[in-house]
Parts: C-alpha cells; structure tokens; sequence
C-alpha cells in the first residue's frame, strides 16, 4: 500500500494544485478555475518543451460527479526546444484539453482502480501537474522542425544546408582505395560522386 503525501494549504490557490473543500460532494456541483500558473519545472520532451517559469494558462471546470470531480477545459503555454535536424531554436505553443477524473477517498473508483490508472484526491487536494505533464508530452511532436523542409547540417563540416554555398560539399577518399591512393598519389573522388557510385553498385 503507497503512502499519500499531504499537501500544506497555503492561504489562497496556486499553482497546479486545485482545492475543492468549497466545491461539495453533490453531483453536479460546478467551479471555474482561470488563473495563469509559472511552470515549477520544465514540461516536455527532450527536444522542445514548456521552461521553467513559462507562463501556463489554465482555463478549467470542476464538476463533482458520484465517484469524485471531474476536471475538464484548457491548458495552453509557449514552447521552445530546437530543431532536431539543424539544431537551431524553434518555439511554438501547445494548446491541450483536458478531461481527468480524480477519485474520492474511499470510493468504489479508489478502492477497485490500480494506483496508476487513475488520479486521486488527496486532502481535498487536486493536483494537475501529473496529468498536464503526460498531455503535453502526448501533444508535442517527437523530432520537432524549425521548418518542413529543413535540410539539417552536413555530415562532414556540420554547416547548416539551408545557409551553406550552391553545390557546398567535400572531397572523400573512398576508404577501400585509400591504400592505393597513399601509394600512387590518386586523387580523391568528391562526396556527392561516391555517393552515386555507390548506389549505382547497389
């Protein structure tokens, strides 16, 4: 059996964390929550996320329902993280609905749902950091893109394609005649020709 921490009530809402001792337990009880909430901590994915201190907008409603209260509405935030084939800066937002019911204690829902597959309330407390944090994860794309067509960097230099001369690109030994080269002084082959030398041999 998990240990729940209790969470300190501070003298008014902040936050992720919702309180609901002024929303009852009558099915069909209503409360708006709008408020603007700095992120504790990065939320995200490894390439782009929401930073630290990045304003969150919250635009929610709790409803009480027999089981216990309903959350449902809006999460937006500015996102920035960097191109994953050039590495350059990107920022963007990401706009997530939320719709997450969290247990009453003791209720038939608590008592017969697995720990991880539903979110409880604690100390009539309601905290929505979890749950924005696998929402936005799911909403932010894996390999994000400065632009569609990005043509990352080059293999060989690392330069940016997008800003590199016409043509840009090196002389390469193909490895199986360096030996040969050494010896005989032959000159080496440009990259985009051993390239298609390779693939025609394919």
């Amino acid at each position: 059996m998990s240990t729940r921490r209790s969470t300190p009530r501070p003298e008014s809402e902040t936050g992720f964390v919702l309180y609901i001792d002024t929303l009852g337990r009558r099915p069909g009880s209503m409360k708006q929550v709008q408020r603007t909430v700095a992120a504790p901590s990065r939320i995200g994915l490894d390439a782009i996320g929401i930073e630290t201190g990045s304003p969150v907008e919250l635009d929610l409603r709790l409803e009480a329902v027999s089981e216990g209260v309903l959350v449902t509405g809006s999460v937006q935030a500015a996102t920035s993280g960097e191109c994953t084939r050039c590495l350059e800066p990107v920022s963007g937002a990401v706009d997530v609905y939320l719709t997450e019911l969290f247990a009453y204690p003791a209720s038939v829902t608590e008592e017969t749902t697995d720990e991880d597959e539903i979110h409880r309330i604690v100390d009539d407390c309601i905290d929505l950091e979890p749950v924005l944090v696998d929402a936005v994860g799911l909403e932010l794309p894996l390999h994000p893109l400065c632009r569609e067509d990005c043509e990352g960097l080059c293999p060989e230099c690392g330069v940016r394609l997008a800003i590199a001369e016409s043509g840009h690109g090196h002389d390469i030994l193909d490895p199986r005649w360096a030996g040969l080269a050494a010896k005989f002084g032959v000159e080496s082959e440009p990259s985009n020709k051993l390239v298609n030398n390779e693939a025609e041999e394919k």
